[in-house]
């Protein structure tokens, strides 16, 4: 709760409302669809985190290489109000916050192989047998992710939980992914995974190309 008073504080503080404003990809109106080359103003290898949280991650990471550009996408409001603002201070230009749905950007909002890379780190595993249609990574979703990826893009996923891991992996390589030996460069760097290695947790992480 202490985090979420913050972040509407935040937001109601006119500067950083304007300076996060320049990062996150507007939703107060009919978006039907992305356009990366419209919404960075350039054409460059575009990756995506699903789920990214306050951008641990993917702040540092796109920032060490301004040759890509980088869609963060985030559900909770609050969260990617914070992750834009972090992202505008840092300076980060070839990064963007969308607050939405992972799975709709992934059905209907991005275009057909704008994709050279895929981050998906620590979903909710949502373990009881009733909140498993919550998931956003189903066999369904895996089978999607192959129409937004290019040939040869590469899609990173880790977790703590091992069975959900061992899904996971089974449902990409069902969807027709290959594995592949790259290291997942945010199993260890987002926010879950540095909270879950201090802690002396596993971290169960692969990485699968599009064949």
């Amino acid at each position: 709760m202490a985090r979420l008073r913050k972040a509407a504080r935040m937001w109601r503080d006119p500067e950083k409302r304007a300076l996060a404003t320049r990062v996150l990809v507007p939703d107060d109106g009919p978006v039907y669809a992305i356009d990366p080359e419209r919404l960075f103003g350039r054409r460059a290898p575009l990756e995506v985190e699903l789920g990214a949280g306050r951008g641990d991650f993917i702040i540092e990471y796109a920032a060490e290489r301004p040759e890509r550009d980088f869609l963060a996408v985030e559900l909770a409001a609050s969260v990617a109000r914070v992750m834009a603002l972090r992202a505008a201070r840092r300076g980060v230009g070839n990064l963007r916050v969308a607050r939405m749905d992972a799975r709709t950007l992934v059905n209907l909002m991005l275009p057909a192989g704008s994709l050279s890379a895929c981050h998906v780190y620590f979903p909710d595993p949502w373990l009881t047998l009733s909140q498993q249609k919550h998931r956003m990574f189903s066999a369904g979703f895996a089978q999607r992710l192959r129409r937004v990826l290019a040939p040869g893009a590469i899609v990173h996923v880790a977790t703590d939980v091992e069975p959900y891991a061992m899904e996971m992996f089974a449902m990409l390589a069902g969807a027709g992914f290959r594995r592949v030996e790259v290291v997942a460069p945010g199993a260890r760097a987002s926010g879950f995974g540095l909270k879950y290695l201090a802690q002396g947790k596993v971290v169960f992480s692969a990485s699968f190309a599009l064949t």
